[in-house]
């Protein structure tokens, strides 16, 4: 090893970019605030329960096994993978009590005919929806996710040439309307229009190219890691150790330290110092640029905020309850009626939800994670991103009470008997929660709000302008939200630093002290090539 590197932040964005760094040849120290790594992608063992704190849902198969082939890994051996069926329950809200129930299976034959039977055509539509939106998540794959725009006009070829139009519109036209134009049923359409909040953001105000997430969850499939999604952080830290990361938990940062333009370390909350060629930050990139970079160092400082927009928050809670609920799925969604005003209650008006659209994770339908007679059920509800809410006991004594009215929801649309008296809650996220434990900006769930602004090309790129040497990797650098989307961003660090501004994703298996084949000038490229020794071949760089 030559050439330190020190990642900030035990995340996935930080750990798979540490191994990836490693694995180039540098010497790397990843520090982590917590006793533990994952950041958002944390896990909660408590009186025999075990509970994921953040992503619950995997999707993306390609991109994580694409990652640790990258590492010469297979991904098969480092996660037990269980295929989901059905991939999840929808309840929609009636007029009074139960709610109607819908099952997406594995099999999308039998969702066009549940779907035609619901209303009568539709499920032609969404078949011919989910066709295109497979075609749409192909040219992101091969065009925009793999790059990190340093030369936007690489991403265009001249097939993409001839769909600049579309493109113009998918970029332009919000989810939402694309949606309604195709399907016309409401409650079809909540189906093709969840996934916003999975990207920070409400059916009409993200772009409609993210109708290729209706690809993942009704083509390709819905798994399920063993363990649960920590099981992804594990086998990341795992792979980190092996290539030679040293990880530093219980570790705080107080500054990243720039010294004649260039960062030379950081310092941390004990007072001592780690030294180094090239700094990585995968925290939060709001409190990376405001709180650990000296103002004159910082490319985005606090006024320009002020434009952004930090996506959707939550509240998530975790619970036990006693005895089985086979009404729910591994996944389960409630949908409201009058859900664009629900989701105008939390962006635009900033008020609590009530009744919400909700979100269910219930693992103890798959997996071993709730003692015997009980089940494992943790509860999440799209939130305002105001980092008050929870943040004094009265907050919290009035969100035990949004909780308590929750819980009967659920129940009474899914008809499941005394849920609230069966359930024992075992910890509560709230957006003080993330503002405060993971230095999210404005107590956001997810990171930068997936708006037209706010993607591709128009996401923050992953270095910083002022400080050469300083790069980003996480949820709000591109190419944006999720966990398989920071895999790639964490693959972006190693492209920029190669100077590879292609939009293919790297060859793998990337060889030791890759680093060194670097092609970049200035003073980027001649760190890159420090900190690998050999400089092996690895082929062409895209």
């Amino acid at each position: 090893m030559s050439g330190p590197v020190v990642v900030v932040g035990g995340g996935v964005s930080g750990l798979a970019t540490a191994a990836l760094l490693a694995r180039g040849g540098a010497d790397v120290t990843l520090v982590e605030r917590h006793d533990s790594v994952g950041g958002r992608a944390g896990r909660l063992e408590v009186d025999g329960f075990t509970f994921d704190t953040g992503p619950s849902w995997y999707l993306m198969r390609d991109a994580f096994s694409h990652f640790f082939s990258l590492l010469g890994r297979d991904v098969s051996a480092e996660l037990d993978l269980i295929d989901l069926d059905p991939r999840y329950r929808v309840f929609f809200e009636g007029e009074a009590g139960p709610a109607s129930v819908l099952d997406v299976s594995a099999d999308p034959a039998r969702n066009w005919e549940a779907f035609n039977a619901l209303s009568p055509g539709d499920g032609d539509a969404m078949r011919a929806y989910a066709e295109t939106a497979g075609d749409r998540y192909q040219l992101a794959l091969d065009r925009f996710l793999y790059t990190t725009f340093e030369k936007p006009t690489r991403s265009i070829d001249a097939a993409t040439l001839r769909r600049l139009p579309e493109l113009a519109g998918l970029l332009t036209r919000p989810l939402g309307d694309a949606i309604a134009n195709k399907v016309a049923d409401p409650r079809l359409r909540q189906i093709l229009g969840f996934h916003a909040v999975f990207l920070g953001s409400t059916p009409d105000r993200l772009p409609s190219l993210f109708s290729l997430m209706s690809h993942l969850d009704l083509i390709e499939g819905v798994s399920y890691p063993r363990g649960g999604m920590y099981a992804v952080v594990e086998a990341l830290e795992r792979v980190a150790r092996d290539e030679g990361v040293e990880i530093r938990t219980g570790v705080a940062v107080r500054e990243i330290l720039v010294e004649r333009g260039k960062a030379t370390g950081v310092a941390l909350a004990d007072g001592t110092t780690v030294s180094a060629d090239a700094v990585v930050s995968a925290a939060d990139m709001h409190h990376t640029e405001t709180a650990l970079l000296a103002r004159e160092h910082q490319t985005r400082p606090e006024r320009t905020w002020r434009k952004k927009r930090p996506g959707i928050s939550a509240l998530m809670v975790l619970a036990g309850v006693e005895g089985e609920l086979p009404e729910l799925a591994h996944h389960s969604l409630l949908f409201t009626r009058d859900w664009n005003r629900n989701f105008d209650d939390i962006m635009v008006r900033g008020m609590v939800p009530q009744p919400a659209s909700i979100y269910v994770s219930r693992t103890s339908a798959t997996d071993d994670t709730a003692p015997a007679g009980h089940e494992n059920l943790a509860m999440l509800v799209p939130f305002p991103a105001e980092p008050s809410l929870g943040a004094t006991a009265r907050s919290r004594g009035e969100l035990d009470e949004h909780i308590g009215r929750y819980f009967d929801q659920v129940g009474d649309w899914a008809q499941i008997p005394g849920l609230r008296e069966r359930t024992s809650v075992k910890r509560v996220l709230t957006p003080h929660y993330f503002a405060s434990e993971l230095n999210a900006w404005r107590g956001g769930a997810l990171g930068l709000e997936h708006s037209l602004s706010q993607s591709a090309m128009f996401r923050p790129a992953n270095v910083s302008g002022a400080v050469p040497n300083l790069l980003y990797a996480g949820s709000s650098t591109v190419p944006g939200i999720g966990v398989p989307i920071c895999l790639i961003s964490a693959e972006l660090v190693a492209k920029r630093l190669l100077g590879a501004t292609g939009v293919s994703p790297l060859q793998a298996p990337l060889p030791a002290n890759y680093l060194a084949r670097s092609r970049r000038s200035g003073t980027l490229g001649a760190i890159a090539r420090s900190l690998g020794q050999r400089g092996d071949q690895i082929g062409d760089l895209p």
